[in-house]
């Protein structure tokens, strides 16, 4: 699937404020994607707001210095959002991942937009521009900037690095292509700093989230002849161990190196009693569609849903799910 490019420089063209946001739980694409956009939209002079649902975690708040990254109700209001023009979706095309920016989306008159590349979508009235075959949200915001002929500065090229690097496991994704690595080139001439972005993201860990890594390993099991591995985390290990809910993302990851395995799964269980759950593949499972059986949705790779607890129960729905796919 291609993206209309022309249509969406006609829409970014004729408007003049604009509000981002993206999913909740954000991830390096997600967060990258949007401070990347508004780089590129304020280049043509336009007035950029970016309101995500949470704040920021705490382990991506070096990606924003200039904290232009605000949360619904806690740094923006509602009732601040009236003046619009364009609100522009990044990174999702799902009203479940949209938390409390779904309220604005849905009472919103202004115009509504979606760049995304995940191939699980619900109809969220908007105008989509979508490439499911793009490793990266980044990616395409990357691509909208050459297409509305704005020059890379280091503010816009270091987000947009981090977003294209971390949804590609830092270029080792079978997403990965020739083109994934030129992209990058792209950015790194233009001032991104892949060593110093790389030690943000993965040489700042926290005594607590190693505490809490551990323990998650610690409690993997393994079946299906070592086929599937899966795990948990409780808000008891949180609670322990002084970590942040953030301090899981790629945890499931680690759980996928172990030899032999072709699916992984992690379920971290929230404040409020449900779990996340996220699933990874390197077999024909395909991630997206077992994701897309609780409500959720992601990539073939890669994806993720919410489910209700308990959590003996969520556990058996996920694992006979993951187990009738392995068939």
């Amino acid at each position: 699937m291609s993206v209309n490019w022309p249509r969406f420089v006609e829409l970014i063209q004729a408007h003049h404020r604009f509000l981002l946001t993206s999913h909740v739980r954000p991830d390096c694409d997600a967060l990258g994607s949007e401070l990347g956009m508004a780089g590129v939209l304020e280049a043509l002079g336009k007035n950029v707001l970016i309101v995500n649902a949470q704040k920021t975690p705490p382990n991506l708040e070096w990606i924003d210095p200039q904290r232009r990254l605000k949360a619904l109700g806690a740094d923006v209001q509602l009732a601040e959002l009236d003046s619009i023009e364009v609100l522009l979706v990044l990174d999702t095309s799902a009203w479940a991942q949209l938390g409390d920016m779904a309220i604005v989306l849905r009472a919103t008159a202004a115009k509504k937009l979606v760049l995304d590349h995940h191939v699980s979508q619900d109809d969220l009235g908007a105008e989509a521009f979508k490439n499911t075959q793009a490793e990266a949200t980044g990616r395409l915001v990357l691509e909208a900037a050459e297409h509305l002929g704005v020059k890379l500065t280091p503010d816009i090229a270091t987000p947009l690095f981090a977003a294209l690097a971390t949804d590609t496991g830092w270029f080792r994704f079978a997403s990965t292509t020739g083109d994934t690595y030129r992209y990058a080139g792209r950015l790194v001439d233009a001032g991104a700093r892949p060593c110093e972005i790389y030690k943000q993201l993965y040489e700042q860990d926290s005594l607590a989230r190693l505490q809490l890594i551990g323990r998650t390993l610690g409690r993997t099991l393994a079946e299906l002849d070592g086929r599937l591995v899966h795990t948990v985390v409780f808000q008891d290990d949180f609670k322990s161990t002084g970590a942040h809910a953030s301090d899981t993302e790629d945890v499931v990851n680690m759980t996928l190196t172990v030899s032999g395995t072709e699916v992984a799964v992690i379920l971290v269980e929230q404040p409020d009693g449900k779990f996340k759950v996220s699933f990874r593949s390197r077999s024909a499972v395909d991630c997206s569609k077992l994701a897309e059986v609780f409500g959720g949705g992601g990539h073939k790779a890669a994806a993720g849903a919410m489910i209700d607890g308990p959590y003996e129960a969520a556990e058996r729905r996920v694992l006979d799910a993951v187990r009738l796919a392995m068939r």
